[in-house]
């Protein structure tokens, strides 16, 4: 009876498990197989004196090489996705090689059609596209990314309250979630008081605390959503403790042993790594990243990876040419000043795609909804996190965006400030935070764009013949248009009227417009008149489509 419970529960959470050696499972496609070793050989420090390198066999007689990572004890595990359909062999090599446990071990599984209704596994792991604007899945789908903000859940949510954030998240349709993999300066340990890593004479890893993260984890890539960890928290911390930011705590030999266990134990999920977040990554600091980043990721990365700077901080330059470095991260941050305006409106954001080596452009840390605003003090509300968002997909080629709520964030289960961040408001607790009308709002956006061809948008300033923004910073009006340049998109902060360039439109354009804060179209689509004002239907926010007219 206990092994037919065994099974069942392996089978509900996609994750095949063998011992090794043993009999051959079946894998679906893009999902997870697992099989464990068990040494026969207790090492002082397993981290840095054994190597456990698993070579897998494609049905097709290619080679793909992993790595095991100890998960305690005398137990090292290996995790492997498969793209390729058909039997599978791997076999083992370890270093020392006198470990008969470890070392010439070997096995089969057999991957089979993955028959998940989630896109996710339709049509598999992220990647760049082949013009480098936007992320797209194996078989050519563009990817939108819409990521949300919880930077704590993992590390405070009990299993059944992850569950519950992960499928409302799903079901607004978001694609992405954001987190922090370690202690950090809003969380000195997880929620049982464990950490992940001890610095002493060398650094120490809690397989006990990675275990629970293995939960939390596996449950966003069920839901169908995308995992986006950020591997090393390096902000400030001003005068707390160092510990509280493992960027600045450790030495860079002991960070890139942190970064290497986990990249090897979470890479056969589906992830997008943050290799680092809230620090400066320029000039000599941005070598060290590098070296970390090219430790611990490998020559030749599985995954997608960027990096979070400090607010208004572009780091494309520094990163060019990594092979690791898949697109470019930033945050434009809490601010609402007329500068913060003009910094995402008309700053590096706005202007970093023109270079010759183009990178998918994502604004991961915008206004959080709830969040105090930096300078006029006040919480940023749904029309302010609106803004942000439809500002940052359209003044770079569109890629995605995420969204954040205070209280979600920082996993408050009662109203109150998060941890070490004073100044930034009372929170919400996580149950009432998640139904901020913003995250709802983030539906209604990935619809808007989702009706049409989203990945064919660039910047199109020349579509405006004036712009009310340099006026006016908090009502800069957003243009992109299709790389065909039959229709264009457009985004009206507050209502009023746009002054628009006839000969930048298509022939007989007509316009559609769509409410942001209730994702309904505003009835059927009308002429742009020949003046080529453009009036919103109202003084709210909208978005404008503007393409043919299709009964011409």
């Amino acid at each position: 009876m206990l092994s037919l419970l065994i099974c069942a529960f392996l089978f509900m959470t996609n994750l095949p498990q063998t011992e090794a050696g043993k009999t051959s499972v079946e894998v679906p496609q893009w999902a997870v197989f697992e099989t464990q070793f068990t040494s026969k050989s207790k090492y002082a420090n397993p981290l840095s004196d054994v190597d456990v390198v698993v070579t897998f066999r494609s049905p097709a007689a290619g080679e793909r090489v992993a790595h095991a990572f100890w998960d305690g004890g005398n137990t090292w595990r290996v995790r492997f996705s498969p793209e390729e359909i058909g039997e599978w062999s791997y076999s083992t090599s370890s270093t020392p090689g006198d470990d008969a446990g470890l070392d010439n071990v070997g096995g089969t599984f057999r991957c089979v059609a993955n028959k998940s209704q989630e896109g996710l596994y339709q049509h598999g792991s992220v990647r760049v596209s082949s013009n480098r604007r936007y992320l797209t899945q194996a078989d050519g789908t563009p990817f939108f990314w819409l990521s949300d903000t919880v930077w704590n859940g993992p590390l405070k949510a009990d299993g059944k309250s992850w569950e519950t954030y992960v499928e409302d998240r799903k079901s607004k349709g978001f694609t992405v979630l954001q987190f922090v993999m370690t202690q950090w300066v809003a969380a000195g340990a997880n929620a049982e008081g464990r950490l992940a890593y001890e610095d002493g004479q060398d650094i120490t890893i809690d397989p006990t605390f990675y275990q629970r993260m293995d939960a939390r984890i596996r449950t966003v890539n069920e839901k169908g959503l995308v995992a986006a960890p950020v591997l090393i928290w390096d902000g400030p911390v001003g005068k707390l403790p160092m510990t509280l930011n493992p960027g600045l705590a450790l030495n860079e030999d002991r960070i890139t042993k942190l970064v290497r266990y986990m990249v090897v134990r979470y890479e056969a999920y589906q992830v997008i790594w943050i290799l680092a977040g809230d620090g400066d990554y320029r000039d000599e600091k941005a070598e060290r990243w590098k070296r970390i980043a090219r430790a611990g990721f490998g020559e030749h990365p599985s995954r997608v990876a960027t990096m979070h700077p400090a607010g208004e901080q572009w780091v494309e330059e520094e990163f060019e040419g990594e092979p690791w470095f898949s697109f470019v991260g930033y945050q434009s941050g809490h601010g609402d000043s007329v500068s913060d305006f003009r910094w995402l409106s008309e700053g590096p954001p706005a202007r970093g795609w023109r270079g010759p080596n183009p990178h998918p452009i994502i604004n991961l840390e915008p206004n959080y909804e709830g969040h105090m605003s930096y300078q006029g003090r006040k919480p940023f509300d749904a029309h302010a996190v609106r803004r942000a968002a439809y500002w940052s997909l359209l003044i770079s080629p569109t890629a995605g965006v995420t969204y954040g709520a205070h209280g979600v964030w920082s996993w408050e289960t009662v109203p109150a400030e998060p941890m070490n961040h004073a100044g930034t408001g009372i929170a919400h607790p996580w149950t009432e935070a998640m139904h901020l009308p913003g995250s709802m709002e983030m539906k209604y956006l990935k619809e808007f764009f989702g009706s049409f061809d989203w990945w064919k948008l660039s910047p199109a300033k020349e579509v405006l013949a004036v712009q009310p923004g340099d006026a006016d910073a908090a009502v800069f009006v957003a243009a992109a248009r299709s790389s065909e340049k039959d229709w264009a998109v457009l985004y009206v902060p507050v209502g009023q009227t746009v002054q628009l360039r006839k000969g930048e439109l298509p022939a007989h354009a007509v316009v559609r417009w769509f409410n942001p804060s209730t994702g309904q179209w505003a009835g059927a689509a009308t002429a742009i008149p020949e003046s080529g004002e453009l009036a919103a239907p109202d003084g709210n926010d909208w978005a404008a489509w503007i393409g043919k007219d299709s009964s011409r």
